[in-house]
């Protein structure tokens, strides 16, 4: 995902990234496949799709044939050949096991990015599977939950209970290497890019259309939620007093000082905003700017004192740039950015 495409080209309505999924090209699918000798995942798939990298499709449609086997198939073992675009769900842990050389830490009540009750256990959660799929000598691994996220950092993946927990924002450690997060942790490459929305009272003049629009505004943003974006590089919109921040007990706290017309706007993540808008009744009061006060990546991280840190970031790294270059990520994001505008009603 290239950070200089066009905002609306990449989080537009869930209309457009319909139109602009690839078409399908012609497919023997929707059948059963009795497994041959010397048969894999990726020639059954080359077969049926015409792509070997698109074994995993066949993979998430046969969870209980396959886990713990997927790379060495069973003679006479029946598998279902999906259709892409059909409402196959992957499971969170679609390799767990007891002995995996490696588990992953997440909790829930994170839709649409890390949620039990989401398809597919969230958007996340499904990018970390595929990208582990499709990682250089792939072993089994183990998804981890733990909804207390207070708990994540530390201790467990600090102390190493877990190797690797998602999803997690990345403070600016350029200008804040003692933050505990860039003093403790190392980071993947980004799995997605979060925007950071301004959201206004509808009908108001407030406009974002370049940082100087900002200077003299209120915003509000929850306590407790990160501000690097408000005073990075050419900013240094809270240091130099530009702005006056409000920081509120909550999202809903936010969104009642904006109805109330006491801050110009509320600087939250696309998602939740949106989320929230609608949980508050405020679709007809509340809008969001099209431009992004800023994006912030969700990470893969891993303790700096992990001794097999690197390496299993490399391989989560590399999976995930396959992924990227095989159509997969697109997809992935496309369906679940589809499930949240349809949940939303």
């Amino acid at each position: 995902m290239k950070r200089g495409l066009n905002f609306i080209r990449r989080w537009g309505l869930a209309a457009w990234l319909i139109l602009m999924a690839p078409p399908l090209s012609a497919q023997i699918c929707n059948v059963d496949y009795k497994v041959q000798p010397l048969d894999t995942l990726f020639s059954i798939a080359q077969v049926h799709y015409g792509d070997h990298e698109k074994w995993a499709l066949i993979y998430y449609a046969n969870q209980d044939q396959l886990a713990g086997a997927f790379l060495q198939l069973k003679p006479g073992t029946s598998l279902h050949i999906p259709c892409e675009g059909g409402d196959t769900t992957p499971d969170a842990t679609p390799l767990l096991q007891a002995d995996a050389e490696m588990t992953l830490l997440t909790g829930g009540n994170y839709a649409p990015f890390t949620d039990r009750n989401w398809p597919g256990n969230g958007l996340v959660t499904e990018l970390v599977n595929a990208a582990l799929e499709l990682a250089p000598q792939p072993v089994p691994y183990a998804i981890a939950w733990e909804d207390d996220w207070s708990k994540h950092l530390f201790p467990l993946l600090d102390n190493k209970t877990y190797d690797m927990g998602f999803p997690w924002l990345k403070p600016d450690c350029d200008s804040d290497p003692d933050h505990e997060r860039c003093a403790n942790f190392l980071f993947s490459e980004p799995l997605f890019l979060l925007p950071i929305m301004l959201f206004k009272a509808s009908g108001s003049d407030f406009v974002f259309n370049s940082d100087d629009d900002i200077v003299g505004s209120t915003l509000c943003r929850p306590r407790g939620y990160f501000t690097h974006d408000l005073d990075r590089a050419g900013r240094r919109w809270l240091r130099d007093g530009k702005i006056t921040l409000t920081q509120a007990e909550s999202p809903e706290a936010c969104f009642a000082l904006l109805v109330a017309g006491k801050v110009d706007a509320v600087s939250v993540n696309l998602f939740l905003g949106a989320g929230k808008i609608v949980e508050l009744g405020l679709r007809d009061q509340v809008e969001a700017l099209e431009r992004p006060l800023s994006e912030e990546g969700l990470h893969v991280i891993i303790s700096k004192r992990h001794w097999r840190g690197t390496t299993f970031l490399y391989r989560l790294n590399a999976g995930l740039e396959a992924l990227r270059a095989s159509g997969r990520y697109k997809d992935i994001v496309s369906k679940h950015l589809e499930i949240f505008w349809q949940k939303l009603g």
